[in-house]
């Protein structure tokens, strides 16, 4: 039976978003489609736009996700992640999902001047372009593009790049990456990244731009587009000494 939106003294679309929460919880599935517009206002006996206040709400908190022409979706719960220096690999295994990989690009290039002065590529040196998608239980997560120094890593582009970089770095090249510096953005998917990220235009992105090293030398350059509506970040604060501000104590991720 359909909860009663009344009149008391909370605001109706705010007791709708509770029903409708408590009806994708409990009673529908991750991608299942929710009532039309329609349907919401004639069994709970509400305005239009009551109904599109409280979906907003629920979208906006990352319950609900719209698909345009199609309708509104239960979303599939986000993807956690604590910030650390680890593979995407085992990041989606630690918690059970299956990775994946669609190569996309494998080549020798001179990078952007930001690249070539991050790597210490020098005058002449040039880098390994790796494009990448990752995937989680065969669902596109992130797009990455990854630059790594020729002359630390020659015949690179014979390897197997579908499974994790940072154990390959290890195993075959004796680089084992022990630190980073990453920077984190947000922007909106469009064209060729919304397209290869299987995502509606406009889906929030996680963009997270990372130099990883191995022995204080850069071996990695690399972005990574994470679809905000399948994964979050986690990230333990805590005042630096001296000071009363609060800074991240853990200042690294993986994705490669």
């Amino acid at each position: 039976m359909a909860r009663r939106i009344d009149d008391g003294p909370r605001p109706k679309h705010a007791q709708l978003s509770d029903a409708l929460a408590e009806l994708a919880t409990h009673e529908l599935g991750p991608d299942t489609a929710i009532p039309s517009e329609r349907e919401l206002m004639t069994t709970y006996d509400v305005s239009r736009a009551t109904v599109r206040k409280a979906i907003d709400s629920l979208v906006a908190g990352g319950l609900l996700h719209r698909i345009q022409g199609k309708g509104t979706f239960v979303a599939r719960p986000r993807v956690e992640s604590r910030l650390h220096l680890a593979s995407f690999s085992e990041d989606m295994r630690r918690r059970g999902l299956t990775p994946s990989t669609r190569l996309m690009l494998v080549d020798e290039e001179r990078p952007p001047a930001e690249v070539v002065r991050a790597l210490h590529l020098g005058a002449r040196g040039t880098a390994w372009r790796i494009d990448r998608v990752r995937l989680a239980d065969g669902q596109p997560m992130a797009i990455e593009q990854g630059w790594y120094p020729r002359a630390l890593l020659p015949d690179l582009d014979t390897e197997d790049l579908a499974g994790s970089l940072y154990t390959l770095f290890a195993n075959r090249y004796g680089l084992a990456i022990d630190a980073a510096e990453q920077t984190l953005w947000g922007e909106a998917a469009e064209g060729a990244t919304a397209r290869r990220l299987e995502a509606p235009v406009h889906t929030p992105l996680l963009v997270f731009r990372r130099v990883s090293s191995a022995a204080g030398r850069p071996v990695e350059y690399v972005v990574s587009r994470y679809r905000g509506d399948r994964y979050q970040v986690h990230m333990n604060l805590g005042a630096q000494q001296g000071t009363t501000g609060r800074t991240s104590t853990i200042g690294r991720k993986r994705s490669s």
